[in-house]
């Protein structure tokens, strides 16, 4: 394999990044590379050969003097720029506006120059900083939507994708979705067949999950408007099964079209679709912690249809409910669902 092609994955060690994603990204490509290096491809005329593509791993970091620079390569003939640079999540609060300020000159310069930039988790934080993902589509962790949103108004985030593959950019949400962006990069350089040797490997998934499989409804209650505020708690009590539009704007102290107007501009929804997620939030739990079958569950959460209450919860967690039970279900169903 004397001759064959090294595409550079570098990965940034800022201050506070995860170590493990990093030292965990590494060990990926090296697997992805000895499945590369024992493997034989069929040529055109009918000849094998020994794939011919290796990913070479690179830690970069600021030097004393503040220049970034690689302090590990997997490779022997450093490269000018790497191919893909990644920004790994981080163990505590994402990082902060002079951290981002840090690597912001140098990301557009290696962006320019053709490098794919990659953030997994809190590390979308920096990316965005840099300003390269105004007006792009971009995920981060779901816990992270609202101080995100505050920070980059002009990136369109979302926070239901665990991976947005934006071609020359792309953004990870959890702190384990190191896992899908590494396989991810082994498709897309190596080809699926190393990709799926390699998720075998290491008895992990295949991309292809959504972050909303795992993220809980967390509603928006610093808006500053009191009573939304109020009716927000007044819905949380009775788990949003309380959906008659009277009753709520009583609560709430307002007129109907007014609740309905300042509603969806405090919370980002409507009435209807912030109590469905109550509603859903509250099956979530029951799915895992409970054996009553889906069509309890339906009724007790305030469904009297099974089958309308199965297509609401697909349309927001993205699995059905026996899927999700069986997913993350602490305890097994009594019987079909």
């Amino acid at each position: 394999m004397s001759n064959c092609r090294a595409y550079e994955v570098g990965l940034i060690l800022y201050s506070g990044a995860q170590m493990s994603a990093v030292l965990g990204l590494t060990d990926l490509f090296e697997l992805a590379n000895r499945y590369a290096r024992t493997t034989t491809l069929n040529t055109a005329n009918g000849n094998t050969a020994q794939s011919d593509v290796v990913i070479r791993v690179s830690h970069w970091q600021p030097s004393a003097e503040g220049v970034i620079e690689r302090c590990f390569d997997t490779g022997t003939q450093p490269t000018d720029i790497p191919d893909v640079l990644i920004l790994p999540p981080c163990l505590g609060e994402p990082p902060d506006c002079d951290v981002g300020a840090t690597y912001t000159g140098w990301l557009q310069q290696l962006h320019q120059a053709g490098t794919t930039l990659a953030s997994i988790c809190a590390g979308s934080f920096i990316l965005a900083e840099s300003g390269l993902l105004e007006g792009r589509k971009a995920t981060t962790h779901w816990v992270y939507e609202e101080q995100f949103q505050r920070r980059f108004p002009q990136v369109k985030l979302d926070i239901n994708q665990l991976i947005i593959d934006d071609g020359d950019v792309l953004t990870a949400g959890g702190a384990m979705a190191w896992t899908d962006l590494g396989l991810k990069l082994v498709d897309r350089f190596m080809g699926s067949a190393a990709m799926i040797h390699t998720a075998r490997i290491l008895l992990i998934d295949p991309p292809g999950r959504e972050q909303r499989y795992y993220s809980v409804f967390s509603p928006k209650l610093m808006h500053g408007d009191a009573a939304i505020l109020k009716l927000q708690h007044w819905l949380q009590q009775n788990e949003g099964k309380e959906t008659e539009l009277a009753n709520m704007a009583s609560v709430a102290g307002l007129h109907e079209r007014t609740l309905q107007r300042r509603f969806q501009k405090a919370t980002g929804m409507t009435l209807s679709d912030y109590c469905q997620r109550l509603r859903v939030g509250r099956a979530q739990e029951l799915l895992r912690f409970s054996r009553q079958s889906v069509e309890s569950i339906a009724w007790e959460v305030g469904y009297q249809d099974p089958g309308f209450f199965r297509k609401v919860f697909v349309r927001i967690v993205g699995l059905s409910p026996g899927e999700y039970r069986r997913r993350f279900g602490g305890t097994g169903p009594p019987g079909p669902v």
